[in-house]
């Protein structure tokens, strides 16, 4: 089998080189970039799925959210909220547990 260089000084083939449809995807392209909206699908279980045997009947352990691992990414700026917002939520639902302990003892 020949090199790579001999198949691009290939007359035939130098085009591959410089023409932008065949050069590799950059990495931090590749992932589809979701907001904080989707982020639920990452540990939702309506959203997983385990598998046992993949598509040619081999047998596999695995589950769909390695799958949306490898091809979703929550954006940068939502990631970083994200964090903030669960806190944010876990110290909202305290505040909630705490007005209505109060309510119930007016009534």
């Amino acid at each position: 089998m020949s090199s790579q260089e001999e198949i691009l000084s290939d007359g035939r083939f130098s085009c591959v080189a410089r023409d932008p449809r065949f050069w590799e995807m950059p990495e931090k392209e590749r992932k589809v970039k979701i907001d904080k909206r989707f982020r639920a699908m990452f540990h939702d279980k309506k959203f997983k799925l385990r598998y046992t045997v993949d598509k040619r009947g081999r047998p596999v352990n695995y589950t769909s959210t390695e799958n949306l691992r490898k091809f979703y990414a929550l954006s940068e700026s939502d990631s970083d909220l994200s964090e903030s917002d669960s806190k944010e939520l876990t110290v909202k639902k305290k505040k909630k547990k705490k007005t209505k302990g109060k309510g119930e003892a007016d009534s």
